[in-house]
């Protein structure tokens, strides 16, 4: 997972960005997330591996290693402790192949 895929192009990079620094957007987020995604100029590729949950793919299209985690944190949950924790299994879990996680 190094810097040889990375792609800076990707509206996900601004997309966790946003999200990392707006509650707002967090909040919309977890209510209307195809909402939100539709503000971004996805690729078809890139939208599908959020909506799945697939960070491998994120990854092999060129997301920045650094933030898959941010993402997944985001996504499973911010706070220290369990939700911590379920957000890096379910990272591992993606990058390890064991498919679309929810």
């Amino acid at each position: 997972m190094g810097l040889e895929r990375f792609d800076p192009s990707l509206a996900t990079h601004d997309l966790i960005q946003d999200l990392k620094w707006s509650p707002a957007l967090r909040e919309e987020f977890v209510l209307n997330e195809a909402g939100v995604l539709d503000r971004y100029p996805l690729r078809q590729d890139e939208r599908y591996a959020i909506e799945t949950r697939d960070f491998r793919t994120l990854y092999d299209i060129g997301l920045h290693p650094y933030l898959g985690g941010q993402l997944a944190r985001l996504i499973f949950g911010n706070e220290a402790g369990k939700g911590a924790t379920v957000a890096v299994n379910k990272l591992v879990e993606s990058l390890q192949g064991k498919g679309p996680v929810t």
